[in-house]
């Protein structure tokens, strides 16, 4: 059974900088794509960034751009989403999803149409 919990949400400033955690379990493919998504209260979810197992490759939605960075530690099974340069309009839910890495599909697709599995999410709060 995939499992994938979030932590590192919480409340900050506008400028300040958060690290959300993402640690897996019972991803048994060879390759795998890990990525963040948010959801503002009113608004439809939003893919943020990925990361792919098979060479590390990521991609960013445009709004988070330079202030956002995913990394992946693989000791650990876990993919960090380090942001910076918070804004208000960062406040959301955010998930951690996975899927199979597929060739054929790009970071973006990913972004655009989600992925299979998902966490509960992790709610970050950014004040004017």
């Amino acid at each position: 059974e995939v499992q994938l919990v979030e932590s590192g949400g919480g409340l900050v400033q506008a400028g300040g900088s958060l690290r959300l955690s993402c640690t897996h379990s019972g991803l048994t493919f060879d390759d795998y794509v890990i990525g963040w998504f948010r959801q503002a209260p009113g608004k439809e979810r939003e893919g943020v960034s990925t990361f792919s197992t098979n060479d590390g490759s990521t991609s960013y939605a445009d709004s988070v751009k330079g202030r956002f960075t995913i990394s992946s530690d693989n000791a650990k099974d876990t993919v960090y989403l380090q942001m910076n340069g918070l804004k208000p309009e960062d406040t959301a839910v955010y998930y951690c999803a996975a899927e199979a890495f597929d060739p054929r599909l790009s970071g973006s697709h990913y972004l655009i149409y989600g992925m299979d599995y998902w966490g509960k999410g992790t709610l970050v709060t950014v004040s004017s």
